[in-house]
C-alpha cells in the first residue's frame, strides 16, 4: 500500500486497475479497502483506475490523538487527487465521506470532474445529534460492546428488512459483523464530524456534475435528507435503491455499481 504524506499526515491509499481515476472517500469508521468487494471490479472493468484512501485515523494513515476537524478530511482529499497528478478527477463519497466530498465541491472543484455522493446528508437532525452523542460517550466512558451484541446492533442500523428477513444472508452479516468489529476508541478522532450546520444553501454555489444515491431503508442517513442535498444542488441527479440499508453499496452493489458506472458515462440516472 502506498503513504502519502498530506497536510502534515501520512496518508494510506491503494489504487486499482488503469485509465481515468476515480477516488473513493469512506464514511466514519471505515477502511478504504470496503470497496475492494464490489465497487473497485465494477469500476476497473468500466475502465478506471480506482484509488482508495484510508482516511486520517484508520490504519495504517496516522491516527491524530489529538483530533481533526471536517477541514483536514477536505483538505486530505484534496491533497490525494494534487499527489495523484492526474487533473481534476471523478469523486465517490459515502456519508462522512459523502460530506467531505461536497465540501470539496465547494472548495476546490477544479479537482473534480463528476462526484457521486453515497448516503449523504447537508443538515445536522435530531437522530443524528443523538446518535452520535450516544457514540461518543461510549468510546469516552471506555466502553466496549461484546462482539456478538455489537454485530446485533449493527446489522438492526444498517442493514434494510429485506437483509434481516432472510436468514441465511443474515447469518452470513452477523458473522462479518462480530469477526471485524469496530473499536469505538479507535474511530474516535471522526466521531462527531458529520454533525454540520445546514449547508443546503451553500450547495447551491455547486457547479460540477453530481450524482447523490439514497438508500430506501437506511435509518443512518435517511434517504429523504440525500433528497434534500440533490435538490440544493443544481443540475444534480438523484436516485434511491429499493430494498437497501445504509450499506447499500453493500447490499445492493449491482444497482450501485450501475448508477455510478452510468453517470460516469453520461446516462441517465
Amino acid at each position: 500500500m502506498p503513504i502519502a504524506r498530506i497536510n502534515g499526515t501520512h496518508l494510506g491509499y491503494d489504487e486499482y486497475g488503469t485509465g481515468e481515476p476515480v477516488v473513493m472517500v469512506t464514511g466514519t469508521g471505515a477502511p478504504g479497502r470496503m470497496w475492494r468487494t464490489h465497487q473497485v471490479p465494477a469500476l476497473t472493468a468500466a475502465g478506471y483506475q480506482v484509488v482508495t484512501l484510508d482516511n486520517r485515523g484508520i490504519p495504517p494513515s496516522d491516527p491524530c490523538p489529538d483530533g481533526f476537524t471536517l477541514v483536514d478530511m477536505v483538505a486530505d482529499v484534496a491533497g490525494l487527487i494534487e499527489h495523484l497528478g492526474e487533473g481534476a478527477c471523478r469523486v465517490v463519497g459515502y456519508s462522512l465521506g459523502a460530506i467531505a466530498v461536497q465540501e470539496l465541491l465547494l472548495s476546490r472543484p477544479d479537482l473534480i470532474q463528476q462526484a457521486v455522493l453515497m448516503a449523504t446528508s447537508g443538515r445536522t437532525d435530531a437522530l443524528t445529534v443523538a446518535m452520535t452523542a450516544a457514540e461518543v460517550e461510549l468510546s469516552d466512558g471506555g466502553g466496549k460492546l461484546p462482539p456478538r451484541f455489537a454485530a446485533y446492533v449493527q446489522a438492526l442500523q444498517n442493514l434494510s428488512p429485506r437483509t434481516l428477513n432472510d436468514e441465511e444472508r443474515l447469518r452470513d452479516w452477523l458473522a462479518v459483523f462480530e469477526m471485524s468489529a469496530v473499536d469505538a476508541s479507535g474511530v474516535r478522532g471522526q466521531l462527531g464530524l458529520q454533525l454540520v450546520p445546514d449547508r443546503l444553501s451553500a450547495y447551491r454555489r455547486i457547479s460540477r456534475p453530481c450524482l447523490v444515491i439514497g438508500f430506501q431503508d437506511d435509518l443512518v442517513i435517511r434517504p429523504h435528507l440525500s433528497r434534500e442535498v440533490a435538490r440544493s444542488i443544481p443540475g444534480s441527479s438523484y436516485t434511491e435503491i429499493p430494498g437497501c440499508g445504509h450499506y447499500g453499496y453493500l447490499e445492493r452493489p449491482a444497482a450501485v455499481n450501475s448508477a455510478i458506472t452510468g453517470f460516469f458515462a453520461g446516462r441517465p440516472a
